[in-house]
């Protein structure tokens, strides 16, 4: 009798359980309207694929709307848990191990498990994928909801490396869907656990996506979504004027201008982690002009940055003198070389040339001409003579990855991070977007990797900083702040919600 009361007692809590869960489901307003993103690039279908993605914000703008993560930046969150509801570090520092959330989905409804949180990482060889296979010693499965990773050695920065945009490797994609219709499947139609659904890709032109009513943190209130590829400012400055668009991503400093100038529109300034430079390529090859460390220096004094910051950003851009973007933990708090075209002409001639030389094509990293156009007015100014060459942001970025592009250009990087994945993909000789590298400054990139102190480790990593300007291994610009044009129909643009990230909390954007 007992049992049997037993039994209906849990029945009943059973019901009023479900009943309360679908009264509360049906009470939540479901998703409505669209919002329209006018990109400032052409969007490729490799970023549909978190696998290759570069170290390179741009392509989170699609990885996060249609993926999730084990853990991620989210909204007031340098990182924190997504599809894993918790993590643990072992003491040792060489063990992690993830707790899945109960009853996550994909989008075509295939369940979200460790084989599939194995199965990504696996098949990652994007940014910092060098660094995870040589640390990461196995990846092990305890049961569908828990997962651990071993490493070889200590390494403080694993969850940089996974749980921020610093790479794409703990984006977790299924491996059922992906293993059917292999990578080039993949990426015509992407299936994810993120917030929103992939609908269509009209290449050169839209994405557009429906949000996702089983999204785990809460369902979006948009409900639909077109990312546009609007490489012209002006272009993207007319479609929020007209409505054609609702947020117009990375506005040039005169776009900026009318923004502010219309009492309909709102102009918001990024925070993001983000950084122009100028890449000496070819400085480790004798015979190259710009293995002379004179004229790595003369385009340092060539560049009026507190004029650049001005004409592009309004004001908004800080003028740099290290590539790591002050925002970022352990970067190097440091004043940007002084504007001064004369000494810039001095060491030209002291050079041994003293008529200038024709130093051939500048390619810049497209999307924001003005910041571009004035690195080739200034060096032009003292006598370094180039010729600007544009290209696709896909484009440039296998250009760079696969070092194809030489003499001097022009690049941003916009990932977070720390300035450990920035010394590591960048100025370290065995970086994936390094073309050489100094042995002293490898030697402290692989001491500050395993340092568990983080005074000792801010240290090290301070000191390779202030090396690569000793060096004069790159000509920092200024930190980007991206203009972002918003349109009136937004009540919750989300900009900035997300720290060190240029892109909306997607899910929770809301509409007018």
């Amino acid at each position: 009798m007992r049992s049997s009361h037993r039994r209906i007692a849990l029945l009943l809590t059973t019901v009023i359980l479900t009943f309360g869960t679908v009264h509360e489901a049906a009470g939540q307003a479901g998703p409505t309207g669209e919002v329209i993103v006018a990109w400032h690039v052409t969007i490729a279908p490799t970023w549909f694929d978190p696998s290759s993605a570069p170290p390179q914000i741009t392509p989170f703008g699609t990885l996060y709307a249609i993926h999730d993560a084990l853990a991620r930046p989210l909204p007031n969150q340098k990182m924190g848990p997504s599809l894993a509801e918790s993590w643990t570090e072992s003491p040792d520092g060489l063990t992690y191990e993830f707790k899945l959330r109960r009853g996550l989905k994909f989008h075509n409804g295939d369940p979200v498990t460790t084989e599939d949180v194995k199965f990504s990482f696996e098949r990652y060889k994007g940014a910092g994928a060098k660094e995870f296979h040589t640390r990461v010693r196995a990846v092990e499965i305890v049961d569908p909801l828990t997962i651990r990773f071993r490493l070889g050695s200590p390494w403080p920065d694993f969850m940089t490396f996974y749980g921020t945009t610093a790479t794409g490797a703990g984006i977790v994609v299924p491996k059922k869907y992906l293993t059917q219709v292999g990578d080039d499947g993949f990426r015509k139609h992407p299936i994810g656990a993120g917030p929103y659904k992939f609908v269509s890709h009209t290449p050169g032109v839209d994405v557009v996506l429906e949000a996702y009513t089983g999204y785990w943190r809460r369902v979006p209130n948009v409900k639909r979504l077109v990312l546009k590829s609007v490489p012209d400012g002006s272009t993207r400055l007319a479609m929020l004027k007209t409505g054609e668009a609702d947020i117009a991503v990375a506005l040039d400093g005169p776009e900026g201008i009318e923004v502010r100038r219309d009492p309909r529109l709102q102009l918001v300034a990024s925070r993001h982690a983000s950084i122009f430079w100028i890449e000496f390529a070819d400085q480790w090859d004798a015979k190259s002009p710009w293995h002379d460390k004179r004229l790595r220096q003369a385009v340092n004094f060539a560049l009026d940055r507190k004029t650049t910051n001005e004409a592009a950003c309004l004001g908004f851009c800080p003028p740099a003198g290290v590539i790591v973007p002050r925002v970022m933990d352990f970067a190097l708090q440091v004043e940007p070389p002084p504007y001064d075209p004369q000494k810039a002409k001095q060491l030209i001639a002291e050079a041994g040339y003293p008529n200038g030389f024709d130093a051939g094509e500048f390619v810049p990293i497209p999307g924001f001409p003005t910041v571009a156009e004035a690195a080739v007015n200034y060096l032009n100014a003292v006598g370094l003579r180039v010729k600007m060459r544009p290209m696709e942001r896909a484009a440039f970025y296998a250009a760079w990855r696969e070092k194809k592009l030489h003499g001097l250009f022009m690049t941003a990087v916009g990932n977070s991070g720390n300035a450990a994945s920035r010394v590591t993909e960048f100025i370290s000789s065995k970086g994936a977007y390094a073309y050489g590298g100094y042995p002293e400054i490898d030697d402290l990139v692989q001491q500050q990797s395993v340092e568990r102190d983080v005074k000792k480790r801010e240290a090290l990593l301070h000191r390779i900083q202030q090396m690569t300007i000793d060096r004069v291994m790159f000509a920092p610009i200024m930190d980007l702040r991206a203009l972002m044009g918003i349109g009136p129909k937004m009540a919750d643009h989300t900009i900035n919600l997300v720290p060190m990230t240029v892109w909306p909390s997607y899910e929770d954007m809301k509409i007018k």
